[in-house]
């Protein structure tokens, strides 16, 4: 069939694929490296208790069959090596059938560790780095040309993930429609880069214009991209550029990363270069592409409805392999920050006189002399996790007091996912942890003292807390109510 494939699409594919295994190979290192203090046997919340309360019909995966620790490891670093073979292109040199599987392995290992991440995983971007790799799966290698649906799914995938964010805002916090958000976003953020400071001192009419920059690219470029090209092309160019925007002024894990490779496979690059001589593809391969679209078609229709309801919900996932999402991010922006600041002494009794020594955190802010560094694509999720306790209690319910036992036990894994333990040999005697105000520093303030942010105490989180099983509860009146 003349119409199933697409030739000029053939570089905006080998763009797309070789940023999704960067995007892999990142998410995976990430669960490699942080998996034993979140969700391992020993961990906060582990995942073993999780696979008991829930089935293979609401969360399938690998991790049914036999859960441990080593076996973790052994999927996440070979979803890595995965993601290596595929940049280095491996997909190249297999058939058609055997890039399928190179792409669909991936993909069902990161699925499985999604569905026993439990908290650590419930951010949007895992779901739609599970709904790109799947569609990835069906994008053919290099003997054929992309497939002209897929190539469709693709940019329903960004058209949701831009338009579905650009209506949270308009339908959510009225600062949206004042366009005055940016007054205080690159403060309040959950994690922010080197240059969120500069951003936030930059003059308010250029933030308006930012805010009104944002609601056109959001939700006017994104109905461009079903348009003939080279309109497609440069509304997927619009947005490349909004997001490289976003990756300069945030952290933000791979969700910027992995919206510009979706941009990336709707630019026709036919007027750049020809493309290759290419196969037709084969009966078989177009047929499951035409039943791939029909069931992402049908199971399209409830994010598609949410997208048209006055209360539209973001992030979240309608089946449990999380094929087709619904997304939106900051439809309200809070105007102040609070940043919970954990302590801990080794003295054995607490007097007014205890010195107490804080643990630094790896990206959220803590030492107001330290500029926040970039970590983005990389996702240090222990630090968005304090953002979400610093906001209510009630989002530390679950996982604050064994974080607090494990430093009262200088675990080792807990401790790696922190930048600096004040208590190197012996493990504290008491923790506790209170609740700051930060504001960043004016020009004049950062030559006079050379902090970035400025703290005020506001109250305790956590009272002072020695080893024992009631370690660890958050204070407040959504944490104890």
């Amino acid at each position: 069939m003349d119409w199933f494939t697409a030739d000029g699409y053939w570089l905006g594919r080998l763009l797309f694929q070789k940023a999704l295994a960067v995007i892999y190979l990142t998410a995976f290192l990430t669960a490699a490296l942080q998996f034993r203090a979140l969700i391992g046997e020993r961990g906060m919340l582990p995942a073993p208790e999780l696979l008991r309360r829930t089935d293979w019909r609401t969360a399938p995966g690998l991790f049914r069959l036999h859960y441990s620790d080593r076996f973790f490891a052994v999927v996440a670093w070979s979803g890595c090596v995965l993601a290596v073979a595929l940049l280095a292109g491996a997909d190249r040199f297999v058939p058609l059938w055997g890039a399928m599987v190179l792409w669909a392995l991936p993909w069902a290992l990161y699925l499985s560790i999604v569905q026993v991440g439990s908290t650590w995983y419930g951010f949007g971007w895992e779901s739609l780095l599970l709904e790109t790799g799947f569609l990835a799966v069906f994008l053919g290698n290099a003997h054929t040309a992309p497939p002209v649906l897929v190539l469709w799914l693709l940019r329903w995938v960004l058209f949701r993930v831009e338009f579905g964010a650009g209506l949270i805002k308009i339908r959510g916090d009225a600062c949206w429609r004042k366009l005055t958000c940016l007054y205080f976003h690159h403060e309040t953020q959950p994690m922010p880069g080197p240059l969120s400071w500069f951003f936030h001192h930059l003059p308010r009419p250029l933030h308006r214009a930012e805010v009104a920059a944002n609601h056109v690219t959001q939700l006017l470029v994104p109905v461009l991209l079903f348009t003939p090209q080279p309109v497609a092309g440069v509304a997927a160019g619009l947005m490349i550029l909004t997001q490289l925007w976003l990756v300069l002024s945030g952290n933000f894990a791979w969700l910027n990363w992995l919206t510009i490779a979706l941009a990336l496979s709707a630019v026709d690059r036919t007027p750049v270069a020809e493309p290759p001589a290419q196969a037709g593809a084969p009966l078989w391969y177009e047929v499951v592409v035409i039943v791939v679209t029909a069931l992402v078609v049908v199971l399209s229709y409830r994010p598609a409805r949410n997208l048209l309801s006055r209360r539209q919900i973001m992030n979240r996932s309608f089946d449990p392999l999380h094929l087709v999402n619904t997304y939106g991010a900051f439809g309200s922006i809070s105007r102040v920050r609070m940043e919970v600041v954990v302590e801990g002494t080794d003295e054995p009794v607490i007097h007014p006189g205890t010195v107490w020594r804080e643990y630094g955190f790896r990206g959220k802010p803590g030492d107001p002399h330290r500029l926040p560094r970039q970590f983005a694509p990389y996702h240090l999720r222990l630090d968005w996790m304090m953002w979400f306790a610093a906001l209510s209690p009630a989002y530390a319910r679950p996982w604050f007091g064994p974080f607090v036992e494990r430093l009262l036990e200088n675990d080792r894994d807990t401790l790696r996912l922190l930048r600096h333990n004040p208590f190197p040999g012996e493990p504290p005697a008491h923790v506790r942890a209170r609740v700051y105000r930060y504001r960043y520093t004016t020009w004049r303030e950062l030559r006079a003292t050379g902090c970035w942010w400025h703290r005020t105490y506001v109250r305790e989180f956590l009272r002072p807390t020695p080893p024992g099983p009631a370690t660890g509860r958050p204070r407040g009146s959504a944490a104890t109510s």
